[in-house]
């Protein structure tokens, strides 16, 4: 029996084919499947500079498949600081140098740098001397008088170069970007209140922390009467060092009974909401603001402490966040040298202080200086010689994009103030940071610190994509 009704099934399926042969009738074609539809933005930049902050037209759309590639996994569930800003110093020599760019170019620049356009790479977050930075043509500060005098009622008090330079093109910028953060630092006092009566090293006299907090609050309604509001101010640029031109030596205790006695009493009396940011200093000395926050006198005035890597180790700074979870971080300054090499830097960098700070409970990533001449100036007498802006002025219509450029472009164009920090692992040579931003997308950066190009997953939600990046590359992943 079952071998008469295969029989008849064979011939019902034979009849089946020859009507469909008579009538010309063919079985309706299998469509293609459906092109992925691309679901992560991926912008890279490589070591050796053939791609450069570019997107990718790469497809990547979340899955399951297996694979046996590392796994970094965003958890968005797990969040930490809020994130004020990525940028630059505008030093008064970088607002020199992008003065003196014909208008059209200098335009242009600006709303690259600061504007919100796709062409734009959206510096959030700047900071700027009060008076002159090694990074100015000369030293001066903002009331300085003959030799042998004082003011100690500070009228004399004037911008100076800076009202010619910086303070217009801090206009032009606000312009463009109003939302932009500024940190600003004295790298000293006016020479009449130092203890060597020199721009070079010294400290301040005793006598003087009353007239020097009135420099602050002078300062801060001063720049408030042109339209710039300052966000936070460090009392000293580098404390530990007095070697530079301008600088000014102050010990954690100076520091200490400054803000305690002087300059919080007084921003408080002028109902000045600035923060206060103490050390701005290097890695390697967390017991400097450690110190001042365990004055409890002090401590009530401060916002929290800012960091330098020419010295110590990145991890420092969580170092001073758990021993004071309540106040935050900053990271405040790191150079790129005209001597050093485009991959090596954007390869530590990245690593150091666009992950690396962020990591360890950093609100911000600055950059050294924003521009300067082809001859990395100007710079003082004694004046750093080798700092690289992050774009060089060669001419008044043509300018070069630097490494620092980059360095920052991967962060400040894709992860805007207001954004999170939210969890994501190490492993292997993949050092990357993960972001919430205040629309809902997610921004991870990714830095292949090996030399050999790896493939890798990034995983949320259960899902991934797979990716690869060049030994030495750098990636910016974005999704909703």
């Amino acid at each position: 029996m079952r071998i008469i009704r295969n029989f008849i099934l064979l011939l019902i399926l034979v009849a089946s084919i020859l009507k469909c042969s008579k009538s010309g009738d063919n079985p309706a074609p299998v469509p293609p499947p459906a092109p992925a539809k691309n679901e992560v933005d991926f912008w890279l930049t490589k070591g050796d500079q053939s791609i450069t902050l570019a997107k990718q037209s790469t497809i990547l759309a979340f899955g399951t498949p297996v694979n046996i590639y590392p796994t970094i996994e965003i958890d968005e569930s797990q969040s930490f600081q809020s994130i004020d800003g990525f940028g630059f110093t505008l030093t008064g020599g970088s607002a020199q140098v992008i003065n003196s760019l014909n208008s059209t170019l200098k335009q242009q620049l600006l709303q690259e740098l600061f504007g919100t356009a796709v062409t734009s790479i959206t510096i959030s977050y700047l900071r700027i001397s009060i008076g002159a930075s090694d990074l100015n043509s000369a030293p001066f500060s903002y009331d300085d008088v003959p030799d042998g005098k004082t003011d100690l009622s500070l009228s004399g008090f004037n911008f100076g170069p800076d009202q010619s330079d910086l303070i217009p093109l801090l206009k032009e910028i606000l312009t463009i970007n109003p939302a932009v953060k500024i940190i600003a630092t004295p790298w000293s006092a006016p020479v009449w209140m130092k203890d060597n009566n020199s721009t070079i090293g010294g400290r301040l006299k005793p006598e003087y922390y009353d007239v020097y907090s009135k420099y602050f609050v002078t300062y801060l309604q001063r720049m408030k009467d042109q339209g710039i509001i300052v966000t936070a101010v460090t009392p000293q640029n580098e404390p530990l060092y007095g070697g530079n031109n301008p600088s000014m030596l102050m010990s954690a205790l100076e520091q200490a009974n400054f803000i305690k006695s002087n300059l919080g009493p007084a921003l408080q009396t002028a109902n000045i909401s600035t923060k206060i940011v103490v050390y701005d200093h290097n890695c390697d000395q967390p017991g400097y603001p450690i110190a001042i926050l365990n004055d409890a006198g002090a401590k009530p005035f401060v916002d929290g402490s800012a960091f330098h890597l020419y010295g110590g180790d990145i991890s420092a700074l969580s170092s001073v966040h758990t021993a004071f979870p309540e106040k935050n971080v900053y990271f405040t300054e790191q150079y790129t040298s005209s001597t050093g090499d485009f991959g090596g830097d954007l390869k530590w960098h990245l690593k150091n202080i666009i992950i690396g700070s962020t990591r360890n409970w950093s609100k911000v990533a600055l950059e050294w200086n924003l521009a300067n001449n082809g001859s990395f100036e100007p710079h003082t007498p004694g004046g750093c010689n080798t700092c690289k802006g992050a774009v060089t002025v060669n001419t008044s219509d043509n300018i070069t994009r630097n490494v620092g450029y980059y360095i920052v472009a991967h962060a400040s164009k894709f992860v805007p103030a207001g954004s999170v920090r939210i969890s994501s692992n190490l492993t292997g040579n993949l050092n990357n940071v993960a972001f919430k931003t205040p629309d809902g997308k997610k921004v991870v950066i990714i830095e292949n610190d090996g030399i050999n190009s790896e493939l890798f997953n990034i995983k949320f939600n259960g899902r991934w994509v797979t990716s690869s990046l060049d030994g030495g590359s750098v990636g910016t992943y974005i999704w909703q």
